[in-house]
């Protein structure tokens, strides 16, 4: 039986048990269709709710990848709203909720601190509060970043002298992510919610397909590539970007509730046979046919360059680095419920030939409202699950650093 059958002849709709916040975003869709694929009732909380313009596109999509979205449940939630701004009818489908996956946040850099903290750090905690009242709640799973939540003893609420800083010396999208995870965890904690954090990578597309519907972040930096745009790169021959393919972590995110159990759990999820920065474009380069970027500019030096020269935000440049990362507990996990990565090189391949082919969202946009343009990074919709492909979006613009490499002869050069 399908979304087609008539109505007097569908079965009663069961009550879901997972709501996904996001459901929309990149990933939430991806995770909505893992689920439903499992046969898992599920929720999606979304603006305007059942019968909206966006509830229609997100069936539409998931119809299109072959689910039957009877078990789909839709009301109309705000994160921004204590308890979700959900209407009383909404709140008796949410009856059985035992799962909560929060994929929602605002991701946007250049954010005013108070839009950043309402839907990261306020938005965060009326999830975290709403769950709390769910007398059958199994989990709350919380979507954080890879650079996020390293802190095994989290401190919330800093002092406001120290949060100020945070604030000047990160970007309000990084500061509010960071406090935001750190007011999760320990208000978690304080009020008895299972909570389980998820530290994803850059997300790329499909293992197999190469969707993804995502067309910022390292997509732009590919995008550049493919345009014979980028002949500097920035980082250094370590710079380390890890990425994971977006079924892998839908797969991953609905795996965590059966598998996590306890007080509180942290998973740092990437793929770590993902080559170093150099390595990566150097590899998509090859494959589009395209030159490789000739130099490496140290982030070092690009801080210290005027924007108007490099066109890079302040904020994306903490996310460049050599830094290695921790991935037990995900690793144990993903053995648990037999999830494997699938081959790097191929996926990135196929998702670089993916954005190619949709003209880097230009073309998929036509026939995908759900997908966010291809230079949007100014969208501010907390449906939205906050992309972690989005830190780069304007490193492309590097080719503006040509003229100035020239002259001056700064950058490890390929060899």
């Amino acid at each position: 039986m399908n979304s087609t059958t008539p109505p007097q002849h569908r079965l009663p709709q069961p009550l879901p048990r997972t709501l996904v916040l996001g459901a929309t975003g990149f990933l939430g869709r991806w995770l909505v269709l893992e689920l439903l694929d499992r046969g898992e009732p599920v929720a999606a909380g979304i603006r305007g709710g059942r019968g909206s313009a966006r509830d229609g596109q997100l069936r539409h999509w998931l119809r299109e990848h072959g689910a039957d979205d009877t078990a789909l449940t839709t009301v109309a939630a705000d994160l921004t709203r204590p308890g979700l701004g959900l209407g009383t009818t909404d709140e008796a489908r949410l009856a059985d909720i035992r799962d909560l996956h929060n994929l929602a946040a605002l991701y946007r850099f250049g954010l005013e601190r108070t839009e950043a903290d309402a839907a990261n750090v306020a938005g965060a905690l009326h999830v975290l509060h709403w769950a709390a009242t769910r007398p059958g709640l199994r989990r709350l799973v919380h979507l954080s970043g890879y650079r996020v939540g390293r802190d095994a003893t989290p401190r919330y609420p800093l002092p406001a002298a120290e949060t100020d800083a945070l604030y000047t010396r990160l970007g309000a999208y990084e500061a509010s992510k960071l406090v935001g995870d750190a007011a999760v965890r320990v208000t978690a904690a304080r009020l008895g919610v299972p909570l389980t954090t998820v530290n994803p990578s850059s997300v790329v597309g499909h293992s197999v397909t190469g969707e993804a519907g995502q067309y910022l972040g390292l997509a732009e930096l590919v995008r550049q590539l493919a345009h014979r745009r980028l002949p500097l790169l920035p980082g250094s021959a370590r710079t380390f970007l890890p990425v994971v393919a977006v079924d892998y972590l839908a797969r991953f995110l609905a795996a965590v509730p059966e598998f996590d159990d306890g007080p509180a759990h942290s998973h740092t999820v990437l793929d770590p046979a993902t080559p170093p920065l150099p390595e990566l474009i150097g590899l998509l380069a090859d494959h589009l046919g395209v030159p490789a970027p000739r130099a490496l500019v140290p982030v070092g030096l690009v801080r210290r360059l005027p924007r108007a020269l490099t066109g890079a935000d302040p904020e994306t440049l903490s996310f460049l680095s050599e830094d290695g990362y921790d991935t037990t507990s995900a690793d144990r996990l993903a053995r648990a419920a037999g999830l494997h990565h699938p081959p790097v090189a191929d996926v990135l391949r196929r998702w670089a030939t993916r954005l190619v082919a949709d003209g880097f969202g230009t073309t998929a946009t036509a026939t995908d409202p759900l997908a966010p343009g291809p230079r949007a990074p100014g969208r501010a919709n907390p449906d939205r699950a906050a992309s972690r492909t989005g830190r780069f979006a304007r490193f492309g613009r590097f080719a503006r650093l040509g003229r100035f490499a020239r002259f001056t002869g700064f950058g490890d050069r390929r060899r």
